[in-house]
């Protein structure tokens, strides 16, 4: 039998200086994490099948590394670090209502498509607050994210920051099937206008609610996109959603923040579990989000503790690869 010594496709060695330099980041990072007060937690690299399956709204089936125990439980390695947190957390914290302020590193472990180009194992770092769902909650960890992505030799990014609960309003008024609104979402996320066009046609809906679905993949830009997207909607909950954004912004600029900041209504992520802002950071010299997060206040109610909650996770080959490339020291 032939010998194989290279690693299989989507995972890859690192070793001598890029080793180091991932080493010497990570520390940072977690450093400022300590400063913001998060404290670490370490959940396992693999989980039981339901706390990533689909009723939480994570990673799809058919993307998880599936594997059975001896007594026959179906078993997955993480995709994604929110459920597996949220799951430990509602067993060991949350006794009270005082917030809950976390941090981690690990690597994820995704089984996606070849031609997407992505590692399937990649290195993540991240937080989660839980336990706060003010807007100043918000604020504070999309203020420490800047502040981190500047600490690690980053001038140039943009934090985008979308509104599921915007989308959520819209589609709830006219109580569309399932499957026509996760093809909407996608064709909106994809900024495919002809497809959300043609989708939107076949449903028949009031010149309002066409309206401000054409627009969605078109919505996006600076401050002013904030103002348009309340002009299109009589919607209480869309109108309020958008007045929480409005909130955000007015207070990252009292910490001279906002040229980091833009807005995107057709940002839908692929999580489910997100029940307000999401947001994602990007850079030049990097195809893929640095990191991506968002507020998710229904997620710790599927393993029995309800308590709102946001957070975000970096995914550190990304960061590396960007600063490279940037001719920054990491």
């Amino acid at each position: 039998m032939q010998k194989i010594f290279h690693t299989p496709e989507g995972v890859r060695d690192i070793y001598n200086d890029e080793c180091a330099r991932k080493q010497s980041l990570q520390a940072k990072i977690r450093d400022i994490f300590h400063k913001y007060g998060f404290r670490d937690i370490e959940t396992p690299t693999f989980e039981f099948f339901e706390v990533f399956g689909s009723e939480v709204g994570t990673t799809p089936s058919n993307e998880l590394y599936k594997f059975f125990d001896r007594d026959g439980n179906t078993l997955v390695l993480r995709p994604d670090f929110t459920p597996s947190i949220a799951r430990a957390a509602s067993m060991y914290f949350l006794e009270d209502d005082s917030p809950i302020r976390l941090c981690y590193q690990g690597n994820t472990f995704v089984n996606n498509s070849n031609y997407q180009g992505r590692l399937k194992e990649s290195t993540q770092m991240g937080i989660e607050y839980l336990g706060d769902g003010t807007t100043m909650a918000d604020v504070e960890v999309l203020a420490m994210l800047i502040f981190l992505l500047k600490e690690t030799g980053l001038d140039e990014f943009q934090i985008s920051i979308g509104q599921v609960e915007f989308f959520k309003a819209l589609v709830d008024e006219v109580q569309m099937r399932e499957e026509t609104i996760q093809t909407l979402r996608e064709l909106i996320s994809n900024k495919n206008y002809f497809g959300v066009e043609e989708l939107i046609r076949k449903e028949q809906l009031s010149q309002e609610l066409e309206t401000v679905f054409l627009n969605l993949p078109q919505l996006f830009g600076g401050v002013e996109v904030l103002k348009k997207a309340k002009s299109l909607t009589n919607n209480p909950r869309a109108i309020a959603a958008v007045v929480r954004l409005e909130a955000i912004y007015e207070m990252l600029c009292q910490h001279q923040m906002e040229k980091y900041i833009s807005f995107d209504f057709g940002m839908l992520s692929k999580f489910r579990y997100y029940t307000g802002i999401i947001f994602n950071g990007v850079t030049y010299g990097s195809g893929e989000p640095l990191v991506t997060g968002g507020r998710y206040d229904t997620l710790m109610q599927h393993f029995g503790k309800p308590a709102p909650a946001i957070g975000f996770g970096l995914t550190m080959d990304s960061l590396l690869n960007a600063l490279e490339r940037q001719r920054k020291e990491a």
